[in-house]
């Protein structure tokens, strides 16, 4: 009976001494495969730190001061490895896990303060401006400018005209009487009723003797008959032009409306009544419009 007990006392001393060789000291027989590149390193300088880790569980570090740079597994080789630092001299211990430890030694610079000058800081040198750096400034208050007077033009072009691009014909400072001429000669020098194109031609000579009066008068000629025109322009007591009129309009509805086909010297009777009808009416209402802006001229 006393031995029994004392073989179950026994037997539960070596189940115990197992216990602690499994979770104590195999794991750490195995931890203790880390290792480091370089054990001593300069201040500031790095080495590596090479942890196996097989399919267990990343271990704990506790690097103290040892700064991790960076860090990652090596699949193929399942360890992990990583770049440490550390700025701070002495003997540092990296803990790995529960019971692995290795030690870094990081060693000071050592300044020769026999040789080496200790100055101040220097101060700040202001370096001076290269061409390309004040002309590419001057430049570009070139192309504002351009710019500012370009949006300026284009503003007062709006405003004027109400168009940015809008063509505008060229002012027509000629007197009714020259436009009218002017009007009669380029019909002549066309040559229209030799060609055969008698009904264009005395349409031509006619809009531009009934142009003429509108522009010259307040007779709307252009909107009468022939009859009304020749019956507004007696009623204003141009009685010697009427005569002309008539001659120009009468030749003209016989053309338009009758399809007649007049003299070659009808032609050119037209055309010189035409010519001494615009002379004359211009010479009648010239000088009551002056006569009346001297009116208005002394009045105002």
């Amino acid at each position: 009976m006393m031995n029994e007990k004392k073989i179950a006392k026994v037997w539960a001393k070596v189940m115990a001494g197992a216990m602690v060789f499994a979770f104590h000291i195999l794991p750490c027989s195995l931890m203790a495969q880390a290792t480091l590149a370089a054990d001593t390193i300069a201040l500031g300088d790095q080495t590596t730190l090479h942890i196996p880790v097989g399919t267990d569980s990343l271990p704990v570090l506790d690097l103290g001061k040892v700064e991790v740079v960076e860090q990652h597994i090596d699949t193929v080789s399942q360890v992990l490895i990583s770049t440490v630092t550390c700025f701070e001299p002495g003997e540092h211990w990296l803990h790995i896990g529960p019971c692995d430890s290795l030690p870094l030694v990081v060693t000071d610079v050592e300044v020769d303060t026999t040789t080496a000058e200790i100055r101040d800081i220097a101060p700040i040198q202001r370096v001076p401006y290269t061409f390309w750096e004040v002309f590419r400034w001057v430049l570009l208050a070139w192309v504002v400018a351009a710019v500012a007077i370009v949006a300026w033009w284009l503003i007062e072009r709006r405003k004027r005209h109400g168009s940015l691009f809008a063509h505008h014909e060229p002012v027509d400072t000629r007197t009714p009487e020259e436009r009218a001429l002017d009007g009669l000669e380029e019909l002549r020098q066309s040559h229209l009723w030799q060609a055969g194109r008698v009904k264009e031609y005395h349409t031509r000579l006619t809009d531009l003797v009934r142009q003429f009066i509108e522009e010259s008068t307040d007779i709307r000629a252009t909107e009468m008959t022939s009859g009304e025109t020749v019956e507004a322009v007696g009623s204003r007591g141009w009685m010697a032009e009427v005569g002309l009129l008539q001659t120009i309009f009468t030749t003209a509805d016989l053309v338009k409306f009758a399809k007649s086909e007049p003299l070659p010297q009808e032609h050119e009777a037209s055309m010189t009544a035409a010519v001494e009808f615009v002379r004359n009416l211009w010479e009648a209402v010239k000088p009551a419009e002056t006569g009346d802006k001297e009116t208005g001229g002394k009045e105002a």
